[in-house]
């Protein structure tokens, strides 16, 4: 399953804000994280929440696209639509 997201570094504790919509309907989930957005610290802040929150050993996530911008193509192995709503509720 691939899942977009949205990435704010230094936003506080890590935690996730819900669900948005790209300018083309496509949903993609708000996610700040408390790491700088410098050195991929925010990007590996980004995967241990996602980990975490999901129940996934790290090593099933990665990002694909979005490496440096904000907005972030994460796949993560072996993940149902079921999970991701019980994680974060369903995407609009």
């Amino acid at each position: 399953m691939r899942l977009a997201v949205r990435l704010t570094p230094k936003g506080g504790r890590d935690a996730a804000g819900g669900w948005g919509q790209d300018g083309e309907g496509r949903p993609y989930l708000k996610v700040r994280v408390s790491a700088a957005p410098v050195d991929g610290a925010a990007n590996a802040a980004l995967l241990a929440f996602l980990a975490k929150t999901l129940r996934r050993p790290r090593s099933s996530l990665r990002i694909v696209s979005g490496d440096t911008a904000r907005l972030k193509l994460v796949e993560i192995a072996d993940l149902s639509d079921e999970e991701i709503a019980r994680a974060f509720g369903s995407p609009p």
